[in-house]
């Protein structure tokens, strides 16, 4: 096959950037949002309402959401969701400083970042391929430095700055949010336009909803990609309702040992983002998928057997970097063989099929940790990844990806080139 020859647009780089600074923002307040929380309240269950609260509007609206954003001009709907996003942070942050602020204005703020996120976040997944004409290698190079720019940021900075910013003030990382968002919406308006998905026949927004998700179970490669993430959340979060326990019982180590043991996490995280565009040419991308998610529940597996903090340490390094593998090669194929006007339904299925299957994760966890015992749910964890890859290999394997590639291709019409998988002749089909 050809490789791809073009470079990334200029246009991607103010995308990148606005989506690196959003980031940031997102970070600092995963961090100071539950800490303002603590401020207020020692409730279990009102901590656990603000957490929550967050992630209801993908469980609520997601594929309506996604059908939304099809009807909508995607970058328009970016830079609106960020500009909403920032003068919402406005209203926690002046109760802060008024000293009015409570748990129901917390979880609100949470519902509603919530529900700018969905549009955002979708948008901006429907809107990449068109900037960069559907070209599946320039899609994985796209992806490899928005998923790593988004754990650098979220995870490693973003955290540990939220909690010192919270020192100087409970509205200063709520500000520092707010202006990440209104940075990024300016950027986003300097984004090329590009043109509107041809409408389809009018109908109403629960049909085409129901439209979208249906192209996602009838189509193999789709739906063994989002069942990956949808089983894979089963079994992480299964794994971290009880991994801060496990880690103080069994492995000895204390709060700043635990903090230390996310990040090898995400520092196996980035490196997979990095790595996820040599795997797809090397083995081709159905392939590269496949082995990823093994390694994700070998490494989970060596996470429960493991007999000191340096082995999890180094499990949940390799999980990571699959992790981070699979989440740059798993859009960028779904984003190069989607249909434009159909695009923003997909995502959004495949996201809410993911968060759904959160809740029963941790239920899972919580359930076999207090029946059995506490390296239980990290065994069960590992027994659904392994199962879920053998499941999904044959769904997703270099032959069905070329196929639904090849496909896609004339979709794009003459002004867009071939969509292609990144793989070498006759790179091997190992499912």
């Amino acid at each position: 096959m050809r490789a791809s020859t073009g470079k990334l647009p200029t246009g991607f780089g103010r995308l990148w950037t606005a989506q690196t600074v959003s980031s940031l923002g997102d970070g600092v307040t995963h961090a100071a949002l539950p800490l303002l929380a603590l401020t207020l309240t020692r409730d279990p269950m009102a901590l656990a309402v603000v957490t929550a609260a967050g992630t209801l509007p993908w469980l609520l609206f997601g594929v309506l959401g996604g059908a939304l954003v099809d009807r909508w001009d995607r970058r328009r709907t970016m830079w609106v969701a960020d500009t909403a996003r920032a003068a919402l942070l406005a209203i926690p942050a002046a109760a802060a400083a008024l000293d009015v602020l409570s748990i129901p204005l917390l979880a609100a703020v949470a519902f509603l970042l919530g529900l700018g996120g969905l549009f955002f976040d979708t948008a901006a997944t429907a809107y990449l391929p068109d900037l960069l004409r559907r070209d599946s290698v320039l899609l994985e190079r796209a992806n490899s430095r928005l998923r790593g720019a988004q754990t650098a940021m979220s995870g490693f900075v973003g955290p540990p700055a939220g909690s010192a910013l919270l020192a100087l003030g409970r509205a200063v990382p709520l500000l520092t949010d707010a202006v990440s968002f209104a940075l990024s919406a300016l950027l986003v308006r300097t984004l090329p336009a590009m043109p509107r998905p041809v409408p389809e026949v009018r109908e109403s927004l629960l049909r085409q909803a129901r439209a979208g998700a249906a192209y996602v179970f009838r189509d193999r490669v789709l739906l063994g990609l989002a069942l990956r993430p949808a089983v894979g959340n089963v079994a992480f979060l299964a794994v971290e309702t009880v991994l801060a326990l496990f880690a103080h019982e069994r492995l000895g180590i204390d709060t700043y040992g635990f903090g230390l043991l996310l990040t090898a996490e995400a520092t196996g995280g980035l490196l997979g983002a990095g790595i996820a565009s040599y795997l797809g040419r090397r083995l081709g991308t159905g392939t590269a998928l496949t082995c990823t998610a093994a390694v994700e529940g070998l490494a989970m597996l060596g996470l429960a057997a493991a007999p000191n903090p340096y082995v999890a340490g180094l499990a949940l390094a390799v999980c990571g970097a699959g992790m981070g593998a699979t989440m740059v090669l798993a859009p960028s194929l779904r984003q190069a063989i989607v249909p434009a006007h159909l695009m923003g339904r997909v995502a959004s299925t495949s996201r809410m099929l993911a968060m759904c299957a959160a809740p029963v994760g941790a239920f899972l966890g919580g359930w076999l940790a207090t029946t059995y015992d506490i390296r239980t749910p990290l065994y069960a964890a590992a027994v659904l990844l392994l199962a879920m890859t053998a499941v999904t290999a044959s769904m997703t394997s270099n032959r069905r990806v070329e196929e639904a590639l090849r496909a896609a291709a004339p979709a794009g019409g003459p002004d867009h080139p071939v969509a292609k998988d990144p793989v070498h002749e006759g790179a091997p089909d190992l499912v």
